[in-house]
């Protein structure tokens, strides 16, 4: 429940209500001679301290506001920081997207589970993520470029309110430039300057190569996308133990004590966020839960 200090190493603004921090742990303060003196990284901090599962989560604390639940969107190729990528809606949310570079924070974590990058070796993975749901997906697209042959064919759906609500939009015109990622980019509402795909992400899964029968699917968004993604992808041939969803609901602390995020038997920061359809799937149907 103890936060450790991390302060603001860098602030990315992604959309006009979006934004990327890095977060660089700062090291305890020993005494020495009566004084506080800062002294460098020791066995469990500095890169070590941000070692993290692609999928997982940290509690991130502004001073004097709250804290809130927040997926790490970095790769875990840079442990020497964390990397969170968070939308404006509330008072932490935004008094988070207005710190400055050299501001402190609170870092518990990380927590939950992790994306089956493993489990999907050997198959065709399918990545659906809705808004800002790129983000916790982000560090598993990562991983899967960075020991692509390992895997089949990888396609990445990606649906957006808008042209101007794009997150990482330059990474994903690299990632579309790449002969072995299929993207496919899908906006609710087109601007004149718009070409794409215009509607709901389901619509994008015929465009994208992939057998059902060998998949791993992760879906993060709405969760409304992701009931009708994970119908579009069984009515496909998909198994329900073959898709996976990451559920950030209503975290409070972390640690399963304060039940807010229950949902039906399972608490979601210990089961998951990551958790399997097949333990979702006759839960997430009830609106009421």
């Amino acid at each position: 429940m103890v936060p450790r200090v991390f302060k603001v190493q860098s602030v990315r603004r992604e959309t006009a209500d979006t934004s990327t921090l890095a977060l660089q742990p700062v090291p305890p303060a020993r005494h020495v001679s009566g004084r506080a003196a800062r002294v460098g990284p020791g066995p469990s901090d500095g890169a070590a301290s941000c070692a993290f599962s692609p999928g997982q989560f940290n509690m991130v604390y502004v001073f004097g506001v709250g804290e809130i639940p927040i997926s790490i969107s970095g790769s875990p190729r840079q442990p020497q920081h964390f990397i969170h990528t968070t939308r404006v809606v509330g008072a932490v949310t935004k008094a988070l997207c207005g710190l400055k570079r050299g501001a402190a924070v609170g870092v518990r974590g990380p927590f939950g589970s992790a994306w089956p990058l493993r489990e999907a070796e050997g198959h065709d993975v399918v990545i659906v993520a809705g808004g800002i749901g790129l983000a916790p997906l982000r560090p598993a697209v990562l991983e899967l470029m960075a020991h692509r042959d390992r895997y089949g064919r990888i396609a990445l759906l990606y649906g957006t309110r808008s042209p101007e609500d794009m997150l990482f939009r330059k990474e994903l015109e690299r990632w579309r430039g790449r002969f072995d990622l299929e993207v496919h980019v899908t906006v609710d509402r087109a601007t004149a300057e718009w070409r794409g795909h215009v509607g709901v992400v389901t619509a994008l899964f015929h465009r994208a190569t992939f057998d059902p029968s060998n998949t791993m699917a992760m879906m993060c968004g709405p969760e409304v996308m992701m009931r009708f993604s994970a119908r579009e992808l069984i009515k496909r041939g998909a198994t329900v133990d073959r898709i996976f969803a990451s559920m950030e609901r209503n975290m409070k602390c972390a640690i399963g004590t304060c039940g807010h995020c229950q949902f039906g038997p399972m608490f979601i920061c210990k089961n998951g966020p990551v958790l399997p359809y097949s333990a979702l799937h006759s839960w997430i149907e009830w609106r009421e839960i």
